[in-house]
């Protein structure tokens, strides 16, 4: 083992960066099971207690996971997005160093309901444009986007590709957000989302509801569909 640690760190910190480089160096892989405390305090000439420290911490930012009686082992990654900027899923994967791409499950035009309307303040059957696209993350699938457009705001929103650029990337580029709201929740997805998104029966859902504004009106509604189990969402101000 490769014990250096940065000069003054607390030894608790050296063994937690030890960790994380071989996870993310990809030497230790999710399922791995990682040396005992007594193993790295051996390895590190530290005590138990700041082995077990370093393995509490990694717990609780969800990198290990520790099973009574078996070990620690590294657990499954849980995605993230930010709330506090708009960015497009294919920009927040980029920036964790990781593969994008996506599948286009439906695109094309539908009415609006009249629950639809309200939330878009239109019409009740208005026509407006009906996107859903599946994304992944490397190549395990983390969103259901399943988005409405208001035709006023991006005329030709049906015509894209959006395999090759995100809907939120193109909304961005032809209708400049003016304002936005927002809420998360947990929710049962219907049949077919849990199929796609590879889910565990039963499993919940993180959806999180949005609604923006382009030029005083409100351009898109879009519900964003993720594996309760493997993402979470974070923020700062």
């Amino acid at each position: 083992m490769d014990c250096v640690k940065p000069m003054n760190a607390p030894a608790y910190q050296g063994i937690k960066d030890f960790i994380l480089e071989r996870i993310h160096s990809g030497e230790w892989a999710e399922g791995d099971l990682v040396p005992s405390e007594n193993e790295l305090a051996r390895e590190f000439k530290v005590a138990r207690m700041t082995v077990n420290r370093a393995l509490r911490e990694l717990t609780s930012e969800q990198v290990l996971t520790r099973v009574q009686g078996a070990g620690t082992f590294v657990a499954r990654p849980k995605y993230e997005s930010t709330l506090v900027a708009i960015r497009s899923i294919s920009d927040e994967i980029a920036a964790r160093g990781h593969r994008h791409h996506a599948l286009v499950l439906e695109l094309g035009a539908t009415v609006a309901s009249e629950t639809l309307a309200d939330e878009m303040q239109l019409k009740p059957g208005s026509p407006v444009f009906h996107s859903r696209v599946l994304h992944f993350e490397n190549d395990e699938p983390v969103q259901v986007e399943a988005r409405w457009v208001n035709p006023a705001v991006a005329p030709e929103y049906a015509l894209q590709d959006f395999s090759r650029i995100t809907p939120n990337q193109y909304l961005m580029r032809v209708a400049p957000l003016q304002r936005v709201e927002y809420r998360i929740e947990a929710a049962q997805p219907d049949p077919a989302t849990s199929n796609v998104l590879k889910m565990e029966e039963g499993e919940p859902c993180l959806v999180l509801h949005r609604r923006t504004w382009s030029r005083e009106q409100v351009a898109s509604v879009v519900d964003l569909w993720h594996p309760g189990s493997r993402y979470r969402f974070t923020g700062h101000f």
